[in-house]
């Protein structure tokens, strides 16, 4: 597996951006705190691997938070405290929430950029097994023979909708080190499948 830790100098830059202690609640919550909804968390002691394509998406969304949208709403809640009493203006009380909702996940992408694995799958160099990264082919016979293509990745940059399924997810575990022609078995919500692997290739 071709892996590469990623230094986090860039992210003392963001950091050093300091978030303005009088629109900052500090908390000691969990570390999962600002997850995107649904999003299956880490497995304790385990390597937060993702690709350079997720590692790229969340460091352009942590940017565009703290570069763009938070800037921007601290001046949107600077101008509604202004107007007087703060009980009644709308503009302060939904500034000041979503103040707190974009802070929370900005230190989430943080804590998960800095602690990122990121893996090329176009440089692993056994290319005949499932790893991290593959992009896999199968079949299930009992479904009509239908094919499917997933790609394993991240956990936060899973979407079934669009083939990209997370490492920690059954059927991802039941595909590790499986070959072409194998048959593996996975307990699904529907059950137990069997399903055919009929290609792997890393893109």
């Amino acid at each position: 597996m071709a892996v590469a830790v990623l230094p986090c100098a860039s992210f003392w830059v963001i950091r050093s951006c300091q978030l303005n202690k009088a629109f900052v609640k500090e908390n000691d919550q969990d570390e999962e705190e600002g997850a995107s909804p649904g999003a299956p968390s880490l497995p304790p002691g385990t390597r937060n691997y993702m690709t350079r394509r997720g590692f790229e998406t969340l460091k352009a969304e942590l940017d565009q938070l703290v570069k763009d949208e938070r800037p921007r709403l601290v001046e949107t809640v600077r101008w509604a405290a202004s107007n007087g009493d703060r009980s009644e203006n709308g503009d302060y009380i939904y500034g000041k929430k979503r103040l707190r909702e974009i802070d929370r996940r900005i230190r989430f992408l943080i804590k998960r950029l800095e602690s990122a694995t990121v893996v090329t799958p176009s440089e692993q160099e056994n290319t005949e097994q499932v790893f991290f990264g593959a992009t896999v082919t199968v079949m299930c016979e009992a479904e009509g023979g239908e094919e499917q293509t997933y790609q394993i990745v991240g956990v936060d940059e899973a979407n079934a909708s669009e083939g990209r399924i997370s490492w920690i997810a059954p059927l991802s575990r039941a595909l590790l080190k499986a070959r072409e022609g194998d048959v593996v078995r996975f307990a699904s919500p529907a059950g137990m499948r069997e399903i055919e692997v009929v290609e792997i290739r890393y893109i």
